[in-house]
């Protein structure tokens, strides 16, 4: 068999020749479109389903959460695997489905399960599924660093939740943009036990009417004068103030009585748990780019680098961002490597032809058929 391909290579070599012009353009072509990453992704496709309740002991939210959950999720098409994992306050389900199926097919039948399951779920428990990536769809992080000391953590932290994120959430090939560090501000509430029981009141009816008192209201149009005008009641909290002047109930005679009247009210950080520090300099605000499922990472980096040059001109002065990990390097060495053996491996070869063969134009067929390889192995 060898020998007849042989024989018909070298009676054949117009053939020969446009077949090895069409396998070095078909190589070349693959070459250019194809996604380059330093790590393979060997996962099988997954879809991971977050639940939220906050405050409750691991034991039931196993018992209310994730039983329910992966009880449920046991029967969606092609799972070849359903892994929980309960923590306090937090509930994750793995679900693996089977080689080669669809990652956006596998997260809509996942979708189906979980709208029959939500009923036998608690209802102050928050379910979603997370990102459409893979556990190797890290590629790039950030920190946001204020040397100058202008700007505290919970600035930092929603300048990054609030501003970053959502724009390099727009970034093709971003699945998510996970904040880590610093302090998540939030109002909060200081009430006194002993001005409750003075008024008669009770931490549900401060927090009754906190909830009540922050929210827009509208109302019909008022014409005068041949116009229109539009009746709403504007009532978002939008400082401390605005939840001191809350009523929360009016006393026998008419008083009414307000939250500063039975608490102290402040702008804070929510509960961390976890940290992230910078080179040993202190705490920062940290942000993960998460590739797409099927992205090309050199791609991803790429734009998402162009896109923090666009945003460091309206950052806020002393802010500024700098790269933490960035896996373009890796991707660029790995390369490097490749082509670094490509061409020692031609040289050594032709070397040895010429010496023992003394003959040049063999020395050609690896210098020719080594690269020609290569691309074949790209298509």
């Amino acid at each position: 068999m060898i020998g007849r391909l042989i024989d018909f290579s070298a009676k054949n070599r117009a053939f020969m020749l446009f077949f090895a012009l069409a396998l070095a353009l078909g190589g070349g072509v693959a070459l250019r479109n194809i996604q380059l990453d330093a790590i393979p992704d060997l996962s099988d496709p997954q879809v991971i389903v977050f639940t939220e309740w906050m405050g409750r002991s691991p034991t039931l939210v196993e018992d209310q959460v994730t039983y329910p959950l992966v009880t449920a999720l046991l029967g969606a098409p092609h799972a070849v695997d359903v892994r929980g994992q309960t923590m306090f306050g937090m509930s994750f389900v793995y679900v693996v489905f089977a080689e080669g199926t669809d990652i956006y097919w596998a997260r809509s039948r996942v979708l189906e399960y979980l709208n029959t399951v939500r009923r036998r779920l608690p209802p102050d428990a928050e379910t979603q599924i997370g990102p459409d990536a893979t556990g190797i769809g890290w590629v790039y992080q950030y920190a946001l660093v204020d040397r100058s000391g202008r700007h505290d953590l919970g600035e930092l932290r929603t300048l990054q939740d609030f501003s970053l994120r959502y724009a390099l959430n727009s970034v093709p090939g971003v699945a998510e943009v996970a904040s880590v560090g610093g302090y998540e501000q939030q109002y909060q509430v200081t009430v006194d036990p002993n001005r409750l029981r003075g008024y008669g009141l009770g931490i549900a009816d401060v927090a009754r009417a906190v909830r009540r008192s922050n929210a827009d209201v509208g109302g019909r149009i008022v014409e005068m004068s041949q116009r229109e005008y539009f009746v709403r009641g504007r009532g978002y909290v939008r400082n401390t103030r605005d939840i001191e002047s809350i009523v929360v109930r009016a006393s026998a005679a008419g008083t009414p009585v307000l939250v500063r009247d039975v608490g102290t009210v402040r702008v804070g950080g929510d509960i961390r748990r976890g940290a992230a520090e910078f080179d040993g300099q202190g705490e920062a605000v940290s942000g993960i780019i998460v590739m797409r499922y099927g992205e090309n990472a050199l791609d991803v980096i790429r734009r998402v680098e162009r896109k923090l040059d666009e945003l460091r001109p309206s950052l806020p002065p002393g802010v500024e961002v700098v790269t933490v990990y960035s896996r373009a390097g890796l991707i660029e060495r790995a390369i490097d490597t490749l082509k670094h053996a490509l061409r020692e491996e031609m040289i050594v070869v032709s070397l040895v032809i010429i010496l023992f063969l003394l003959h040049l134009r063999s020395a050609l067929l690896p210098i020719v058929s080594i690269p020609l390889a290569v691309l074949a192995a790209f298509i």
